[in-house]
């Protein structure tokens, strides 16, 4: 059994971090009063609602729920156990902790097995680069990137290698430093025959890129065939390692830059991704031979608020780019497009004009999505035969129907009546049928999920006890001399039963000796749903005094709300006896009921 921390030992490492350091590296945080919002890590939203309080040293999203400490945080987001999670830190602040490093150890065996293959591809990531600048093997390979405008430079900053034409060289290299063949293997560092299961070199006569993941270890490979052969491009097979929905080609080093911008260009591949960085573009990533996902999305969505996107001129980067623009504006991203002349890709681009030209034309020169999609959907189209026309700007009309701001659906429908020479409230009367049309295509889609609800339903309202409830726990997480005058007066008697099981522990937290503290009274929760209601209590804004009229008159709702009930309970008795010809029952219920209303005026 691994030993316990020492709780000490993990107040001294949760005090030792800002919450909003660890957080702003997985959001993007902007100033709003007292707190910083952005959007939630946990859940799809394009409004943000997840709050971190500084103050606090917590973090609460309004919208799904979830809620912590940093701990909790670093738990959630990168999947870790609690021991992993102070470990992490400690080591972040240099903080020695054998108990939390043995108890992160002994839960993290998944880590345990890929440790070696992170390490099997750093060792791989530098033989090849070492091939490849220092040795005569690289001699053509050097020469071809020479060609292409690779300068030692990029060579350096993205490892760029190359592997020769051997079956076994990374083999025997790898097996001579004792790495399990069977391992690297299974990481796809290597590959097996399959009439003698033996391993061989997976990448033969390649340009090697390595591909790291959003902590810098180096994951997997993209190889370049030097000669002629397929396929052109090789990517390691995905793994336990290597997810490519997870993983954006170089965004570890872009991270930084793209920060800093509030703003990514995302290209379709590594080449394009350096040649870029070549021409002074230090923000660009790319997703790695398949479409991108909501998880890229997510990632970019944490760190910019603006995403270019630089694919290919040719009909099917140009399908990418429409389709994946789709992908990002759901996750809230402003999405803008860089156009590049057809059958140009911005490695081609870069090598015929110019860095220089790239960055200032192409880059900086991005059009609107809309705009985008004014030239997109012209595609294949003889806009002189009158149906084609009509239909092009029936397609052009829905497409501005999305458009969430009025100016913005005006200016797009004048600029379509001043091209084609069309009644702009024409235009406009048909762009409100589609927005009609389009608006009830959206209830019955929600119906449909509902089941028999047209609309989701709002949130109830809370009743005066739950409201004086919840403050008052509020209050109580940042006052012990609050909290032990409501003991005295309440003790557990809350109504509602998540909060008599806070109050509860919040006690036993204050008789321990602690002071108030509620990231650290959370972090000794055990019930998940506990610790998320707590966090809520604890974000909300009070004021710091309260005086002793506000504290009795939510003790005395406290109080009154189980007399309330019973009270309503003995009108529906009143009723049902009245309904029963029982006038003599109804009578005396009746006269019960006034005692308790006399009562209740008392409290």
């Amino acid at each position: 059994m691994s030993p316990r921390i020492p709780e000490e030992k993990i107040e001294e490492i949760r005090k030792s971090v800002d919450i909003v350091d660890i957080i702003s590296e997985y959001v993007q945080l902007k100033k709003q009063g007292r707190n910083l919002t952005g959007l939630c890590p946990f859940h799809g939203e394009k409004t943000p609602s997840f709050s971190v309080s500084p103050d606090k040293q917590l973090y609460h999203c309004f919208g799904c729920g979830a809620g912590g400490n940093v701990f909790s945080f670093l738990m959630e987001t990168d999947g870790l156990s609690f021991s992993e999670s102070v470990a992490k830190i400690a080591r972040r602040v240099n903080i020695s902790v054998p108990e939390a490093e043995e108890a992160a150890g002994n839960s993290g065996k998944k880590d345990e097995t890929l440790q070696p293959w992170i390490e099997g591809h750093t060792l791989a990531a530098k033989l090849y680069h070492h091939i490849l600048t220092a040795t005569d093997e690289g001699r053509d390979a050097r020469e071809y990137l020479r060609k292409r405008g690779f300068t030692r430079e990029a060579i350096d900053t993205f490892q760029i290698g190359y592997a020769p034409d051997s079956w076994d060289l990374l083999t025997n290299f790898l097996e001579k430093r004792n790495f399990s063949l069977k391992d690297m293997a299974e990481s796809g560092l290597l590959a097996v025959r399959d009439f003698d299961k033996k391993s061989f070199d997976r990448f033969r006569d390649r340009i090697m890129f390595p591909i790291w993941n959003k902590n810098g270890e180096a994951v997997a490979f993209g190889g370049r065939i030097l000669g002629e052969g397929n396929p052109k491009y090789l990517n390691s097979p995905e793994s336990a390692l290597f997810k490519k929905s997870e993983i954006l080609y170089n965004f570890h080093q872009a991270r930084k830059a793209i920060k800093k911008k509030g703003e990514a260009v995302l290209f379709e591949g590594y080449v394009d991704v350096i040649s870029a960085w070549r021409a002074g573009i230090q923000h660009g990533v790319a997703a790695l031979g398949t479409a991108l996902t909501e998880n890229h999305a997510r990632m970019l969505r944490r760190n910019a608020d603006k995403v270019i996107i630089c694919y290919d001129g040719d009909d099917a980067g140009q399908n990418a780019t429409f389709k994946n623009a789709v992908i990002l504006e759901e996750a809230g991203l402003q999405v803008r497009v860089a156009r590049l002349p057809e059958g140009y890709d911005p490695d081609d681009y870069i090598q015929q004009n110019g860095p220089e030209q790239f960055s200032s034309q192409v880059i900086s020169q991005s059009m609107t999505l809309m705009a985008f999609k004014f030239q997109y959907f012209r595609r294949g189209r003889n806009l002189l035969d009158e149906g084609e026309r009509m239909d092009y700007i029936h397609t052009v009309l829905k497409e501005i129907s999305l458009l969430e701001r009025a100016v913005e659906r005006d200016h797009y429908i004048r600029q379509l009546a001043e091209e084609f020479n069309i009644s702009l409230e024409a235009l406009k009367q048909e762009q409100h049928q589609i927005f009609k049309s389009q608006k009830k295509k959206e209830k019955r889609e929600i119906r449909s999920a509902a089941g028999s609800y047209a609309m989701k339903p709002q949130k109830k309202l809370k009743l005066a006890h739950e409201n004086a409830e919840r403050l008052l726990l509020a209050h109580m997480l940042h006052s012990d001399s609050v909290a032990a005058q409501v003991q005295d007066q309440v003790g557990g008697t809350f109504n509602i039963d998540e909060y008599q099981a806070i109050a509860a522990h919040l006690y036993s937290f204050y008789g321990e000796g602690h002071s108030p503290d509620p990231s650290l009274f959370i972090e000794r929760m055990e019930d998940e749903k506990l610790k998320r209601i707590t966090t809520e209590l604890a974000m909300m804004t009070i004021n710091t005094e309260m005086s002793e009229q506000e504290l009795d008159d939510y003790i005395k709702q406290i109080k009154k709300y189980p007399k309330r009930l019973e009270i309503e309970q003995l009108k529906t008795a009143r009723k049902e006896a009245e309904e029963a010809g029982d006038f003599n029952k109804a009578a005396s219920i009746a006269m019960d009921i006034i005692k308790m209303e006399q009562a209740l005026k008392k409290i």
